[in-house]
């Protein structure tokens, strides 16, 4: 079987000879320590994206079968992006930069995780009609038809492509800040939060049409959403299905009607209060589904749901920073949610520094060799 038939039977509870080891992703500093430590080719640790060249060939040396965000799409950001500049250098080395969302962000230096945030521009309606609405509109050149009209002929058929349906509510998160998106929520403008969630999911809707209307073929679509953190969303579950619902459903109707039923989301934290709405309007596949410090989410979730809600993820990535005894205790979790069916094992997020190599390669190994 290739991995794409292997990946889609599990995802429509059908038989497999096995289950693929599928990843998602590296954090870029954990290439460039195994690379120091002569573990992988130091070329293989520049410019490595998912589904790139160097992806797959680390797939092969590694042991894996698939990066699950095998996905294309369309330019649906910002367009154009705000300029990146840096506004001030402060005392401490700390610079203050506007990214393309219209954040701006304090670097630190030495520091390579997530920007602080500062200040963003997204602040009233003045400033969505002049600075950000022109930057939200559907345009033509949004989607390279003519890449589409050509995308069967060229694409993988080993392994599942998605198409990326981009964000609900999650990139308005990048442009606002969690604190900003908190106060326009509430502003005395009723209307211009909802405006500002209206006006994006429209150009997002017609960038997924146009490319669909080309004919290309995919076997599942992609979100990407983030609007959880470790305690729940960030946004109450009653406001997220007001404004968010029937934008989900409006493009998973739009992606059945091509014949793609497999439509998954990616969103970390804890996920649970807003399922009820993805669920409901046409997302069914569960993804990274995050381990954390909060324990199982897909296993609630399938007794809550039944074998329509269908996942991808769900292995305690940390597990490959300790020892076998760590990897084969979260192995034999996969067996148990394999077991309930439509469910495909995956690190619950992109490998951290610190994952050693060598278990990584075991994990892949045995996650092969388990049979329903």
């Amino acid at each position: 079987m290739t991995n794409r038939e292997r990946a889609m039977n599990l995802l429509h509870y059908k038989p497999v000879d096995r289950i693929p080891a599928v990843h998602f992703g590296y954090w870029g500093e954990l290439l460039t320590e195994w690379a120091d430590q002569g573990k992988i080719p130091r070329e293989l640790a520049e410019g490595n994206w998912d589904g790139s060249e160097k992806d797959v060939a680390l797939d092969k040396l590694i042991g894996w079968d698939f990066n699950w965000n095998h996905c294309s799409g369309s330019s649906n950001g910002l367009s154009p992006a705000f300029e990146w500049k840096e506004l001030e250098v402060l005392p401490d080395g700390s610079r203050r930069i506007l990214n393309g969302n219209g954040i701006i962000e304090r670097h630190k230096p030495g520091i390579t995780s997530i920007p602080s945030e500062d200040d963003y521009l997204l602040k009233d309606r003045e400033a969505f009609e002049t600075l950000f609405r022109p930057k939200m509109k559907f345009f033509p050149e949004r989607v390279n038809v003519e890449y589409y009209k050509h995308f069967n002929e060229t694409r993988s058929w080993d392994v599942p492509i998605g198409i990326h349906l981009g964000s609900v509510l999650g990139s308005i998160r990048d442009m606002t800040s969690v604190v900003g998106m908190s106060y326009l929520i509430y502003d005395e403008d009723e209307d211009l939060f909802a405006d500002i969630v209206d006006t994006w999911a429209d150009m997002q809707y017609e960038c997924a049409k146009t490319i669909l209307e080309t004919g290309a073929k995919f076997d599942f679509a992609h979100y990407w959403e983030d609007i959880c953190f470790k305690n729940g969303p960030l946004i109450s579950p009653e406001l997220f299905d007001e404004l968010c619902g029937k934008h989900y459903k409006k493009r998973c109707d739009l992606c059945h009607e091509y014949g793609i039923d497999v439509i998954s989301l990616d969103c970390d934290g804890v996920v649970g209060q807003l399922l009820p709405t993805w669920y409901e309007n046409g997302v069914n596949t569960m993804f990274p589904i995050e381990v954390g410090v909060w324990g199982d989410q897909f296993e609630p979730a399938r007794k809550k749901f039944g074998p329509g809600m269908l996942g991808v993820g769900a292995m305690d990535k940390t597990a490959l920073r300790k020892d076998k005894a760590a990897v084969d205790k979260e192995i034999e979790r996969m067996k148990r949610l394999v077991s309930l069916g439509g469910f495909i094992p995956c690190p619950d997020h992109r490998l951290m520094p610190g994952t050693k190599f060598e278990l990584v390669q075991y994990y892949a190994e045995e996650i092969k060799k388990i049979r329903i």
